[in-house]
C-alpha cells in the first residue's frame, strides 16, 4: 500500500496548498508505514519535478502531454485514471484547488467511489483510518470511514493541519510517466483560468497577520489596526461583516467563505468569533484576541485574550512595537 499526492504543476513551484497536502501524506505514512509517491501532472511538470529535492519522499513523477498544455477535465481525467492503476496506490490526495473540485469527482467515479473533500483532519481506530470534514459552514464535524477497495480519494483544506511541516529527507528519483491519450477524449474547449478574485494578497502563506472585525465601527478606523499589520511585517485582514460592508476587499476576508489560514501568530481585533471565522483560522500557532466583550467566542480558542477597548488596546500595542523598532 502507498499514498499518492496528486499535485498540479505551476511554473511557480509548489504553492501553500500543495506543501499542505505533501505534509499531510507524510503524516499518515509515517503513522502506518506507507510510501509516499508524488505525481506533478501539467506543462511544468517537469520543472516542478525538481522542488522535491531534501523532502521524504519515496518516488516523483512527472506527467506531462501537449494535451495537457490546457487544463480540461476529459485530460486530466483519461491521464490520471491509467495512472493511478499504474501506481495503484490505496490513499490518493489532492489539494482542495478549484481545479480539483472541478475534476476529482469525475476521476473517483472511474472507480466506484467517492471524494472524501476539504478534509480537516484524520485518525486511527483498530487499523481503519477515519477522515474528518465540516458540514454547513464548520457547525457540524463528520467522520467519514471508507467502504470498498481502494484507492481512496481525499481533497486536503489548505492550513487545516496548522504547523504541520514537511519532513527532510534523501531526494527521491525523478520518473517520467508519459500518458497515451489522443484529442478525441477532450470533449470541452479549455477557457481561462477561473479566480474567484483578483488578490492583491495571499493570506494562506502570510506567517503573521491582523485581522479586523465589526467591533471596529467604522472604515476609517481600519487604518489604526493596517497600521499594527505593518510594523508588525504582517497582512491585514478582516472578517466577513467587514468585507460585506465594502470596508476591506474580499481578498481580505478569512473564514469558511473566504480564505483559510494559519500564520504564526493571528491577532483578532474586534472579531467575536463567530464559527465561520474560527473555521478560516483555527490552524493559527499562537492566537491574540482584542475583544471588550469577555464572553466572546473567541476567547475561547485565543492562545491570550485582552479584554478591553480595541481602540486604547491596538494603540498601546502600536507604541511598544514603535519602541522597539527604534
Amino acid at each position: 500500500m502507498s499514498i499518492l499526492v496528486i499535485l498540479e504543476a505551476g511554473k511557480d513551484g509548489l504553492n501553500r496548498s500543495s506543501r499542505d497536502v505533501i505534509a499531510v501524506a507524510q503524516q499518515i505514512g509515517r503513522e502506518n508505514g506507507m510510501p509516499i509517491q508524488v505525481a506533478c501532472i501539467g506543462k511544468d511538470a517537469a520543472v516542478v519535478g525538481n522542488y522535491f529535492a531534501g523532502m521524504r519522499i519515496n518516488r516523483v513523477f512527472t506527467i506531462s502531454h501537449e494535451l495537457l498544455e490546457m487544463y480540461t477535465p476529459d485530460a486530466y481525467t483519461a491521464v490520471l485514471k491509467a495512472f493511478i492503476r499504474h501506481t495503484d496506490p490505496f490513499l490518493v490526495l489532492f489539494p482542495h484547488s478549484y481545479r480539483v473540485r472541478d475534476y476529482a469527482p469525475k476521476l473517483a467515479v472511474c472507480f466506484g467511489t467517492i471524494v472524501a473533500s476539504d478534509v480537516i483532519g484524520h485518525r486511527w481506530e483498530n487499523g481503519e483510518l477515519i477522515i474528518m470534514r465540516r458540514f454547513f459552514s464548520g457547525k457540524l464535524n463528520v467522520d467519514i470511514r471508507f467502504s470498498g477497495k481502494a484507492p481512496h480519494f481525499l481533497s486536503i483544506q489548505t492550513g487545516a493541519y496548522g504547523a504541520t511541516s514537511i519532513e527532510e529527507g534523501d531526494s527521491a528519483p525523478i520518473e517520467v510517466w508519459t500518458p497515451d491519450i489522443t484529442p478525441t477524449i477532450i470533449r470541452s474547449k479549455p477557457s481561462d483560468l477561473f479566480r474567484e478574485a483578483k488578490q492583491t494578497v495571499d493570506l494562506a502563506s502570510a506567517t503573521i497577520i491582523v485581522a479586523v472585525g465589526r467591533g471596529i465601527k467604522e472604515k476609517e478606523k481600519i487604518c489604526l489596526v493596517e497600521k499594527l499589520a505593518l510594523l508588525l511585517g504582517g497582512e491585514l485582514a478582516a472578517s466577513r461583516p467587514v468585507c460585506d460592508n465594502g470596508w476591506l476587499p474580499l481578498d481580505r476576508q478569512v473564514g469558511s467563505s473566504g480564505q483559510t489560514v494559519s500564520p504564526k501568530l493571528y491577532i483578532a481585533v474586534g472579531i467575536s468569533g463567530a464559527i465561520q471565522h474560527l473555521v478560516g483560522m483555527k490552524g493559527s500557532e499562537t492566537v491574540i484576541a482584542i475583544n471588550k466583550d469577555p464572553d466572546a467566542p473567541i476567547f475561547d480558542i485565543a492562545d491570550y485574550g485582552i479584554v478591553g477597548d480595541l481602540f486604547g488596546v491596538v494603540q498601546a500595542l502600536i507604541e511598544e512595537v514603535e519602541k522597539v523598532k527604534k
